[in-house]
């Protein structure tokens, strides 16, 4: 049975990209009789808000979104963390890195072989044990990387098609000592038995890391993957709360209904005619991903 979810994190309120994704991850799941998750992503213990995650539960709810089961909230996953990190490093996949950020993007500017630009160079990766000591003593919280080895990794994505990505030696716990998205994403994914992920593709170039992860820790992954186009404002970047008209408190504030909110929302993808005015849940029998693909390509 498809597996559906949305997690997004506590950190502001949702903005229109934001909840088009949600819908067609509700729309894709509902309409193939499966059953949908809703999973608080607050790990970024200095950016997420308690306030945050009923404003929008509440945003959710008024453009008709529903879920099944509890939310569950990374902040009361730490264990799984812990345990898929612990296996890591049995494996000897792990390494400490003490590069600042200027470190990192000073060293990232310049190439690195098969390694996309911008990517991590494995700076830390081969320090010798006197080395390692000497950054420990300088009091420089080291994070946590995966030796990746540079691997080549390519999945079929519904709506980009084959995509193949070369794996840095990403993070996978922060130097603040939180756990990295990428981390927390494959362990929660596969714990809640997620089979299909919708997406916006901004996070495109994350999935070979994710794969990556699911496969060295032995986990089963999602057979489905959609990474759906950003929204974009007037000035043709992505859309954001700068551009105002970009929330739907800003929505309903100008008179118009979640309704038609829903409506313009599906209709960027080839869902709903543009203007017209339904519920979510009108939209379920009429949901089809060669529209959404066919709209996302133009």
């Amino acid at each position: 049975m498809i597996r559906g979810r949305y997690a997004p994190s506590p950190t502001g309120e949702l903005h229109l990209g934001n909840l088009r994704s949600a819908l067609v991850a509700w729309l894709s799941a509902r309409s193939q009789g499966g059953s949908f998750l809703l999973r608080i992503e607050d790990l970024d213990s200095g950016r997420s808000r308690e306030g945050w995650i009923s404003t929008q539960v509440t945003e959710l709810e008024t453009i008709g979104i529903d879920w099944d089961g509890e939310p569950v909230r990374q902040s009361e996953r730490g264990d799984l963390y812990r345990a898929a990190l612990e296996r890591l490093d049995r494996a000897g996949l792990i390494y400490e890195c003490f590069c600042t950020r200027r470190e990192i993007a000073e060293a990232a500017s310049a190439p690195h072989g098969d390694l996309p630009e911008g990517a991590y160079p494995g700076t830390c990766r081969d320090l010798t044990t006197a080395e390692r000591e000497e950054c420990r003593t300088s009091g420089r919280p080291p994070a946590l990387r995966v030796r990746a080895g540079a691997a080549r990794i390519a999945f079929l994505d519904g709506i980009h098609g084959e995509v193949e990505g070369v794996v840095d030696d990403f993070v996978v716990r922060r130097n603040d000592g939180d756990f990295a998205y990428n981390l927390a994403v494959v362990v929660d994914d596969a714990d809640q038995g997620v089979t299909e992920v919708v997406r916006g593709d901004d996070l495109l170039d994350s999935t070979p890391r994710q794969l990556w992860l699911y496969r060295e820790l032995g986990l089963d992954e999602p057979s489905a993957w959609f990474h759906l186009p950003l929204m974009l404002g007037p000035d043709g970047r992505r859309l954001a709360k700068r551009h105002g008209g970009a929330t739907i408190e800003e929505w309903l504030e100008s008179g118009r209904t979640p309704e038609g909110l829903i409506s313009d929302l599906a209709a960027s993808l080839g869902l709903a005619e543009p203007g017209s005015e339904c519920p979510a849940s009108a939209l379920i029998p009429r949901f089809e991903w060669d529209a959404v693909r066919a709209a996302a390509r133009r």
